[in-house]
């Protein structure tokens, strides 16, 4: 329990951010789910254009210290290339 008022407000803080920060991560993995989704159909088409989507809102939370830079580009490297695999299986 919190016993100074800057503790009580840090507390208030935390709280806050934290669930900013839980929307933030849950949209970031809704849209590689969605890209995901996309290649499992193997609609090459479809699934560049979520993964046009996805990029912006994957490297924000980069920005705003969700995502470390290396998981981010792990995601987007990964997704990439399972989307240029598509026609190649084909």
């Amino acid at each position: 329990m919190a016993q100074h008022k800057s503790a009580e407000k840090r507390n208030r803080q935390t709280i806050r951010r934290t669930a900013v920060n839980r929307i933030r991560v849950g949209r970031i993995r809704s849209t590689v789910r969605e890209v995901e989704s996309a290649i499992a159909s193997g609609d090459k088409t479809k699934a560049q254009a979520a993964l046009k989507v996805a990029q912006p809102v994957i490297m924000s939370g980069v920005s705003k210290g969700v995502l470390k830079l290396a998981t981010a580009s792990r995601k987007m490297s990964r997704l990439s290339a399972r989307i240029k695999a598509i026609g190649s299986t084909a």
